[in-house]
């Protein structure tokens, strides 16, 4: 159904859940209707036999708190929102779990949030409210005759992985095993890949998408294709839950040269250097450029900044040796580990990031040229005055450009097209580090990030920043409008919300007049069926 269709039918939204539940054989007082805001009811045994219900409609297991497997589903991959919990869990084994959920928690006025990977950088996997866990929704299927995967929206990078190595095929994706596949295609999707053959979000066929009313759809070019142009760079959690995505695979190479080198010593040197050479490799490269700085006492004993560039090339030792020659001219590695492997055996022996739970925060902008050596003497000078805490921070760039950028920025919802780099500040600390230490650290990270900002602009929607105020026009730009129409349109409600989901295009008024009137007639049409 075109989303144009779909928001014809707002009025009939909670409708429809009547006529599903009514296909389940739940009545009237089942579906929670009786009087809105059950959900939060102090009644703990109204509230209890609500959750009760939920667990009927779905046929994944539901979890509520002191439940074998609550806490180790709840745990976030940043800890620094580990003591948030949900109320309970459902873990959805198929789309229509996932619509039964959606419409549980607005029948019952629970918030919900959806989780496949759960390393959301700002915690807005995170909930006090429903928690729609996808892992059990992880199924891969490749179609030899035309190259295309279809996984599901609850995959993480290890089951997916498996599945490409299984058929000797790849796309671009990422290297943190623990990562789900949907939020990583829906933001976008950068990985080494990205500068051969485009972004994650790029190789997209088409998607299914389980949407505020319950309704199942199909995007892709064709059918809602509003809705895939959102899907495609609109970041997670804003229009609905995807529950499978098809992709154009690509060959895997039957030997990639892997490599981490490091440098200790002449550290800007060395940076600006190695951001030189890259610049004109060729797309058959794919990189990171980190800079990592040291402690206070580290510093004085004479450490410098760390650099350390790990990446892959379709191509060999020799080639990536041309290609680094100029560095090389301006001091040699401290180590160089230069590889060549099958793609997915270095992929998953050599690449791959394990990501364990930590805390931490990450910033990011966009360089549409090389940082300027202004840019570096001021990343530098940062890096150098880190406070410190028990863990690390660091300074990256990714490579863009290339096949990134020969898309349009309107074509999909991603609009950073015209990027070389991709910025990333990295500041992770410990649980016993002491909360000024972490306060003084935070504010040095913000320091960082506004000096930066100076030379950049945007800001990465998968790398979601908590301490972002103009986030709307830093993620999405020139597309925000368009993505506000499209979220009115198929979320007038805003049923799919977190402190940076994208707002529909209306006032708050207008919502809160449509939600009386969609239960308005949802009672009416309930008692009708009924």
């Amino acid at each position: 159904m075109p989303i144009s269709d779909v928001s014809l039918t707002r009025r009939q939204f909670l409708a429809k859940s009547a006529r599903l539940a009514a296909g389940a054989g739940l009545g009237l007082s089942a579906l929670g209707l009786t009087s809105c805001g059950g959900g939060s009811s102090s009644n703990s045994s109204s509230n209890n036999s609500a959750w009760r219900e939920l667990a009927h409609r779905i046929s994944g297991p539901v979890l509520r708190p002191g439940d074998h497997g609550f806490r180790a589903t709840a745990l976030p991959n940043n800890l620094r929102y580990a003591s948030i919990l949900p109320q309970g869990i459902a873990k959805c084994a198929s789309a229509t779990d996932v619509a039964q959920a959606i419409l549980w928690s607005q029948q019952n006025d629970i918030a919900l949030i959806t989780r496949s990977g759960g390393h959301s950088y700002a915690g807005f996997s995170t909930t006090h409210g429903l928690m729609i866990d996808m892992t059990l929704i992880n199924h891969a299927q490749f179609a030899p005759s035309s190259g295309i995967v279809t996984i599901g929206g609850g995959i993480r990078n290890v089951d997916l992985y498996s599945a490409l190595q299984a058929a000797d095929a790849t796309i671009t994706h990422g290297r943190c095993i623990g990562v789900g596949g949907a939020g990583f295609l829906l933001g976008g999707g950068i990985g080494f890949n990205m500068r051969r053959y485009g972004l994650g979000c790029d190789q997209v066929l088409s998607s299914e998408l389980v949407t505020a009313d319950g309704q199942i759809l199909t995007l892709s070019a064709t059918e809602n294709p509003d809705l895939f142009w959102a899907c495609r760079g609109g970041g997670g959690g804003n229009f609905g839950i995807n529950t499978s995505f098809s992709l154009q695979t690509m060959p895997a190479d039957n030997l990639i040269t892997v490599f981490e080198i490091m440098w200790s010593g002449q550290s800007d040197a060395i940076y600006a250097a190695l951001v030189d050479a890259l610049q004109d490799a060729p797309p058959t490269i794919g990189n990171r450029v980190a800079a990592s700085a040291v402690t206070p006492a580290q510093l004085a004993e004479g450490q410098d900044v760390i650099i350390t560039l790990l990446g892959q090339l379709a191509g060999t030792p020799d080639e990536l040796a041309d290609i680094l020659a100029p560095v090389y001219q301006v001091a040699a590695p401290l180590s160089a580990d230069i590889q060549q492997l099958a793609y997915w055996d270095a992929q998953l022996t050599f690449l791959d990031e394990p990501g364990p739970p930590d805390h931490y925060q990450e910033r990011s902008s966009f360089f549409a040229a090389p940082p300027s050596s202004e840019a570096i003497e001021a990343a530098f000078s940062f890096l150098r005055a880190w406070p410190g805490t028990s863990e690390s921070a660091s300074f990256v760039l990714f490579q863009t450009g290339a096949q990134v950028n020969a898309v349009a920025p309107a074509a999909t919802a991603f609009v950073h097209r015209d990027s070389d780099w991709l910025m990333t500040m990295a500041l992770n600390w410990g649980a016993h580090d002491s909360r000024s230490t972490v306060q003084r650290n935070l504010e040095w990270q913000a320091g960082f990030y506004e000096a930066m900002r100076n030379f950049s602009s945007g800001a990465y929607v998968n790398f979601p920043d908590p301490s972002l105020t103009t986030w709307q026009q830093d993620y999405y730009g020139a597309n925000l409008s368009r993505l506000g129409s499209i979220k009115a349109q198929v979320d007038p409600l805003n049923v799919f919300h977190f402190p940076q989901s994208i707002p529909p295009a209306s006032t708050t008024e207008r919502r809160s007049n449509l939600r009386e009137t969609l239960f308005a007639s949802a009672r009416r049409a309930l008692a009708r069926a009924a």
